[in-house]
């Protein structure tokens, strides 16, 4: 049976040490397409090299960004990566096979996180994101960050595991928690929460017991304990930001978050 034909769909930005991998991973699509905000590096030539339709423009911000990549496509079918994933072995074999008679919208891929120097451990919780799609019954949710794919119809669970290549240092994994937090704040999905100092307070000790200990971070050794108490650190951020934000308004300010500009 012929499966459906594949496009797979990247944006990048700077991202010459992970580009080269990420394609390579997925030579099996019909079709690659990157979407590049204008990287300094060689990024565009890498993929250009690897067969990819390459294009560029300004960034509109991740969720606008990936929506544009998507209308790119040749394909129904879409598989979104970002330019720090890679596929493992296998995945054609199992992708292909999904695709041979789809009857969903979409499906869902499991993700393993590289943290500072070692792999999650086997036995916590992997994340997992609708990422192979059919793009007619499907769009970006529309945030500012951690945006995600929304389909209309029923998704699936695919057996494959998507590699994240994250940031390879605490100070880089610092500066996203920095950066989400504001997008976050400034997102107009978001909504001032009640009891906003109380949460302030008391959330990221919650957030580090929910990461470290339900999601299983603790077998990780010090590296989970340490992005544990990064992603505690990301929440609290994201309150005292929400709060700043008030307190900025009631004196009739604008925030700090409210006039940032970010580049992916």
């Amino acid at each position: 049976m012929a499966r459906e034909r594949l496009s797979v769909v990247i944006t990048t930005f700077n991202n010459a040490d992970t580009i080269g991998a990420c394609l390579a991973s997925v030579a099996f699509a019909d079709d690659i397409v990157v979407l590049d905000s204008g990287s300094a590096d060689t990024t565009r030539d890498i993929a250009e090299r690897e067969h990819a339709r390459v294009y560029v423009q300004a960034f509109a911000g991740y969720s606008a960004q990936k929506q544009a990549a998507i209308q790119l496509a040749l394909n129904r079918w879409v598989l979104l990566l970002d330019s720090d994933e890679t596929l493992p072995l296998g995945a054609a074999e199992r992708i292909g096979a999904a695709l041979e008679a789809p009857g969903v919208a979409g499906f869902e891929l499991l993700r393993r996180e590289w943290v500072f120097w070692r792999w999650q451990p086997g036995k916590a919780r992997l994340n997992h994101y609708v990422r192979l799609f059919d793009r007619e019954r499907a769009r970006m949710s529309g945030h500012e960050v951690h945006e995600s794919v929304e389909v209309d119809g029923p998704v699936s669970r695919l057996d494959v595991v998507i590699d994240h290549h994250g940031e390879r240092d605490i100070a880089g994994r610092v500066d996203k928690a920095n950066r989400y937090s504001s997008l976050q704040v400034r997102d107009r999905h978001t909504r001032e929460p009640r009891a906003l100092r109380l949460r302030m307070v008391l959330y990221p000790t919650i957030a580090f017991g929910r990461y470290y200990f339900l999601r299983g971070h603790w077998r990780g050794g010090w590296a989970g304990f340490i992005a544990a108490r990064v992603h505690a650190f990301y929440s609290f951020l994201k309150y005292a930001k929400l709060y700043e934000r008030r307190v900025s308004r009631r004196h009739g300010q604008r925030g700090p978050v409210e006039t940032e500009r970010h580049q992916d």
